[in-house]
């Protein structure tokens, strides 16, 4: 998975990074919350594994910014708070500003590989439905699309109640020749 680190301890990060390169993963880092998010923003990761005391910008900032950023809705982020922070108050902040999953430092690997396999198995069962929400049952010669109990629908209506659109018709230059010129030359020799 591609993982995005925010820790300002330099020894913490580095254990981090070497860990995760070790199990395969594609790993990028920052030391503060503000370059996190600037990496974040230039980068498609799937994970985002946070410190949560951190100068400048903190985990629990940087776990809101990532929930309330509109551009990156296209796929979900698991976000880890790694953080010697405890009690259930700190558990729900961190949960309430956006993070998925908690880890208390110091850093147990087996914990933070637990955790990982979590993030992996939601990750891809968000792609899943992202796939199928995509496809569209329509009908191959009328182009009508099948709606819940067998509903058949008109393309034109089906997309405009989805999306502000509207629709002007117009005949193609292949239709033009096979549907179009049979009917009007069929007219013309009509009228003869």
């Amino acid at each position: 998975m591609k993982i995005l680190i925010a820790e300002d301890d330099i020894n913490s990060r580095r254990l981090l990074e070497v860990v995760l390169l070790k199990w395969g993963h594609d790993v990028s880092s920052a030391e503060n919350g503000q370059a996190a998010w600037e990496l974040f923003t230039s980068n498609d990761f799937e994970v985002v594994i946070t410190d949560w005391v951190m100068p400048i910008v903190n985990g629990i900032e940087l776990c809101h910014k990532i929930r309330n950023d509109k551009k990156r809705i296209e796929h979900y982020v698991y976000i880890i708070l790694l953080t010697s922070q405890s009690g259930r108050e700190n558990l729900l902040k961190g949960m309430e500003a956006g993070a998925d999953d908690y880890i208390n430092k110091p850093l147990d690997r087996v914990e933070l590989q637990v955790r990982l396999r979590v993030a992996e198995r939601i990750i891809n069962i968000q792609k899943k439905i992202i796939r199928l929400e995509g496809l569209i049952p329509i009908c191959s010669y009328c182009k009508k699309i099948r709606q819940e109990k067998d509903f058949w629908e008109e393309i034109e209506q089906y997309v405009s109640e989805r999306a502000p659109t509207d629709f002007s018709h117009s005949i193609c230059p292949d239709c033009y020749e096979k549907h179009v010129k049979p009917e009007l030359d069929a007219l013309h020799l009509k009228h003869k």
